[in-house]
């Protein structure tokens, strides 16, 4: 490893809206951004060019800009359509990615849809319940617990 000057160590990097730890490896660091896995981190990486060993604090601005470029646009950038997280969107049809605050809004958005529409899902998220096919009968109880009560020991 070659020596590097203090001087050119981030401690803090800001990508995308998000302050990432610059002492881990560039892949590891990405997946601090929501809506960023490590196969897109690793995957991204790779297309911009930039060493997936390399600390994320030690990159040029210009490295830092390729990734983001990258990050923004994947499927213009050669990254398969099977890595991003929002395919066929319902809204638009087009395969998207989705990234931060508006991750969290458009599952809001999908939620709220399937509730309007009083799809079965809509149905168990408005009722507080499983969606995804779990059991009920033990888990997933609210309030406070319930149990055997003991006899008082005289």
């Amino acid at each position: 490893m070659t020596e590097v000057s203090a001087q050119e160590f981030r401690p803090i990097v800001r990508f995308m809206g998000t302050d990432l730890d610059g002492s881990l490896k560039v892949p590891y660091a990405l997946t601090a951004v929501r809506g960023i896995g490590v196969m897109l981190a690793y995957a991204i990486a790779r297309v911009a060019g930039v060493d997936t060993e390399k600390r994320l604090g030690f990159l040029s601005d210009e490295e830092l800009k390729r990734l983001e470029e990258v990050a923004r646009d994947p499927l213009g950038h050669g990254i398969p359509a099977w890595l991003l997280n929002r395919r066929r969107d319902p809204v638009t049809g087009k395969d998207l990615h989705v990234y931060g605050s508006d991750l969290v809004y458009t599952i809001r958005e999908d939620i709220l849809r399937e509730m309007r529409i009083k799809s079965w899902r809509g149905v168990r998220h408005s009722l507080g319940l499983k969606v995804r096919g779990q059991r009920t009968r033990t888990t997933g109880r609210m309030g406070t617990a319930v149990g055997v009560s003991r006899r008082r020991q005289q």
